[in-house]
């Protein structure tokens, strides 16, 4: 690789990382502010919770329709009018009078601010296999700083100027990014020219056909959820009886948690060099152990502030380094479709993190915070019962298909000759 080639390839992905963090905070940014909304709108907590769902919702059916498209259409069109529709949505969110408008806007812009698994499998083709890892950190890092700043930020901002500040921002930031990347991105080319109606196909066949990418989808849906949960919760928990802070006090939280930035590209490298399953194992035990700190937050005062916020710490490290061991997995299954395979993957996680909102919400409405901690320990209890079970190819170097292979995934009888052959392992 040239100092040239070498240094475009640097600043394409700085470039994508930056705009993964954005989108991603489109999602997530709701969450601090569920308790604005609710007295805003003159609506409950719960119903006000409905907002993060939607948002949630609308970013797996974006996940599942809107990229596939990446395997077919240029991706710097494609990524600018992904964030031009994202910007309007936000628009007609910040306007919106009553809380069904609103719904009905975060679910539009959920699903087209899917920057963030569009960006993987681009930047996993602009570098060699070796590392994937350290790249899928990176983006991870961004996405990661999106989703902490734009909490921290959002919850200050709509303290300051009411909920609907934190929109008409993100709106600007959205558009903005949309005309860096019109003007900074190269101009790659498609990657296929397969019909739309195959692409949709192909992530249920691969969801079918491929066991390594069921065993990544359950393992990080069943994690994102307990996130999820946690993080729809922790904002009317904050503001409660207990501590009877205000809407900034979530977002600080979230901010407090930035040293996760630090540990995406670490946990890449460890990927890189240990294999995706013992990284996956450590994860579920961090998320395990971040359920217990988590409980101790009930208790108020220091003692339950500071159990809160290492708590919630764990969790984030948990759950962002086992996107990464699991992203690295499913992008070793085929170099042609893995936008693809990243829709199959993306659409279950962000499922599961959508059951996981609406769970948390239910859960802490009808068993307070212990009941959320306790829902967090079952989902990875299920997790880490499947990957203690037996995986596959535990300990072993799985070789990825030939290229040509994959390239045939949009005719049902070529994906059904390659998953008889695909997923071959060797030992080290």
């Amino acid at each position: 690789m040239t100092d040239h080639h070498h240094r475009q390839t640097t600043s394409a992905i700085t470039l994508l990382a930056f705009a993964c963090g954005v989108a991603v905070g489109n999602v997530y940014f709701p969450q601090a502010i569920g308790p604005l909304v609710a007295s805003g709108l003159g609506v409950s907590p719960g119903a006000a919770a409905t907002v993060v769902t939607a948002t949630q919702f609308g970013y797996a059916a974006g996940i599942f329709l809107l990229v596939p498209l990446g395997d077919r259409l240029r991706p710097r069109r494609l990524l600018v009018t992904l964030l031009t529709l994202t910007g309007l949505g936000l628009l007609a969110a910040s306007t919106a009078q009553g809380l069904m408008p609103l719904v009905a806007a975060s679910t539009l812009v959920g699903a087209a601010t899917v920057i963030s698994p569009l960006a993987g499998p681009l930047a996993a083709g602009l570098v060699p296999a070796a590392r994937r890892g350290v790249v899928s950190g990176t983006l991870l890092s961004g996405a990661l700083a999106g989703m902490l700043l734009s909490r921290a930020v959002g919850g200050a901002l709509g303290d300051w100027l009411g909920w609907r500040a934190p929109y008409v921002l993100a709106t600007a930031l959205s558009l903005t990014v949309a005309a860096l990347l019109a003007r900074l991105l190269p101009a790659l080319p498609r990657a296929a020219a397969a019909p739309y109606p195959a692409l949709l196909a192909a992530p249920l066949r691969l969801l079918r056909t491929e066991p390594e990418l069921r065993r990544s989808c359950l393992y990080q849906a069943t994690v994102f959820a307990g996130f999820c949960a946690v993080w729809t919760a922790v904002a009317q928990f904050l503001t409660g009886p207990v501590y009877g802070m205000d809407a900034t006090a979530a977002g600080l939280l979230a901010l407090v948690n930035a040293a996760t930035m630090l540990c995406t590209p670490v946990a890449g490298r460890l990927v890189d060099r240990e294999g995706s399953d013992r990284v996956n194992l450590v994860c579920f035990l961090v998320v395990g152990l971040s359920a217990v700190v988590l409980a101790l937050g009930g208790l108020g005062g220091t003692l339950g502030l500071t159990a809160l916020v290492v708590g919630t710490l764990l969790l984030d490290i948990g759950m962002q380094s086992a996107m990464v061991a699991n992203q690295v997995r499913i992008y070793g299954l085929g170099a042609d479709v893995r936008s693809r395979l990243n829709t199959a993957y993306m659409t279950c996680v962000y499922l599961g993190g959508t059951v996981g909102s609406w769970l948390g919400a239910r859960a802490y409405g009808r068993f307070g915070w212990n009941g959320v901690c306790a829902l967090v320990a079952a989902l990875t209890a299920v997790a880490l019962a499947r990957h203690l079970s037996g995986p596959p190819c535990r300990a072993l170097v799985c070789v990825e298909p030939p290229a040509t292979a994959s390239a045939k995934l949009g005719e049902a009888a070529a994906v059904d000759d390659r998953n008889r052959q695909a997923h071959r392992c060797a030992t080290p």
